[in-house]
């Protein structure tokens, strides 16, 4: 399929958060939110539905519904049942939902870190004990400390939570970590809360997504595993994300936490339509998308290295780079490279102040102009 990532599509003036959280001169490289027009097929179903005229309350179709059943069995040789799906406006609504139903008061929620900031937000916002477990690098690869988590921990460490692929490193969890992982959650009787937003976005070819719930009965029956059509076909802006959860009780606590608070998702007319559309029709688009990111994420990866005082590590999956700036001994990094017109989100929020996040989901000439930026800038110090 041809598609022509390379054109620049003019954001500005449209509302964007990603384009308005600066001032015009700064070029935003940072939230998870990519510059390129979502798949035509998607437009083309929106404009569709749009001529209709009618925009009432709605709900997912049997035929969406079916098409998740479908993707997860094709793309991830996982088989789940229609009503295991629980719709939600967004996967961060998700988390903190989890968070709620499966810990209580002053009870323990583990997670990596450094890892995407809600992960460390809502705990602490449910008046839970959020429990972090550090990655190590090992042969140049990031890897959870296996052993440092089982010690983590405690008697009221009620749940895990995870983020595969992980975001901000990139990495995605093997087989054989996830084989792990369960049998500490079967150890300590933990629930886990699986953020796998990210799953269509494998960029290294020698990894594969799988979802934790599919490794075996147990992590079948105490998992909620969160997906959505927003980070793969840039549909952020439609609030249309779903749980999958297998088990009858976890699924009644979830729904029953979430009533009254998290918005029905009777109002998501526009992200069912995007959502059927693309996972009928997108996977051409898709592909394309991987082929380009992953020559973007190439470029990168040694346009980075070549810069005395920044490093990066090839990433596995996403369109997030997760470069250490360490070396350059700037007290806000993110602050030093906004005043020199980059915008890049600080690793501080994600738990490790010596990392920038950079979005390369962009065009290759914005990628360029950005690197030329960030190069320029440590040149000057």
């Amino acid at each position: 399929m041809s598609i022509d990532f390379d054109k620049v599509v003019d954001r500005t003036r449209t509302s964007s958060l990603k384009w308005e959280r600066f001032s015009p001169d700064v070029l935003p490289m940072w939230v998870a939110d990519m510059d390129f027009q979502s798949a035509p097929e998607i437009i083309e179903a929106l404009h569709q539905r749009i001529d209709h005229g009618v925009f009432g309350y709605t709900e997912p179709d049997s035929e969406l519904e079916q098409l998740v059943v479908e993707r997860c069995r094709n793309l991830y040789h996982w088989d789940i049942e229609p009503e295991w799906i629980v719709w939600t406006p967004g996967v961060v609504s998700a988390l903190n939902v989890c968070v709620r139903a499966y810990a209580g008061k002053l009870e323990g929620v583990i997670s990596p870190i450094p890892v995407y900031y809600p992960f460390l937000t809502a705990p602490k916002l449910a008046g839970r004990d959020l429990i972090g477990v550090e990655w190590i690098k090992q042969s140049g690869q990031w890897v959870l400390d296996l052993e440092s988590l089982e010690q983590s921990i405690t008697p009221d460490c009620k749940l895990l939570m995870l983020c595969n692929p992980q975001n901000p490193n990139g990495r995605v969890f093997t087989r054989s970590e996830l084989e792990k992982l369960e049998q500490l959650c079967k150890k300590y009787s933990l629930v886990v809360c699986s953020d796998e937003v990210h799953c269509d976005l494998i960029l290294d070819r020698h990894a594969e997504h799988i979802p934790y719930a599919s490794i075996s009965e147990f992590a079948r029956d105490n998992s909620i595993t969160l997906m959505s059509p927003s980070k793969t076909f840039n549909l952020a802006g439609f609030g249309c994300a779903f749980a999958i959860i297998p088990n009858n009780r976890l699924r009644d606590q979830f729904n029953r936490v979430r009533t009254g608070i998290v918005p029905s998702t009777d109002s998501a007319l526009i992200g069912y339509t995007a959502a059927k559309a693309a996972y009928r029709f997108g996977e051409p688009w898709r592909q394309s998308l991987l082929d380009y990111l992953r020559g973007s994420h190439d470029y990168l990866l040694e346009a980075i290295n070549k810069i005395p005082g920044l490093a990066m590590e090839p990433l596995q999956a996403t369109y997030l780079a997760w470069i250490d700036v360490s070396e350059l001994g700037q007290k806000d990094p993110q602050q030093f490279f906004e005043q020199v017109g980059i915008g890049l989100s600080p690793g501080k929020q994600f738990g490790d102040e010596n990392y920038l996040r950079l979005n390369f989901g962009c065009s290759r000439s914005l990628l360029k102009e950005g690197v030329e930026r960030i190069a320029k800038a440590v040149t000057s110090l």
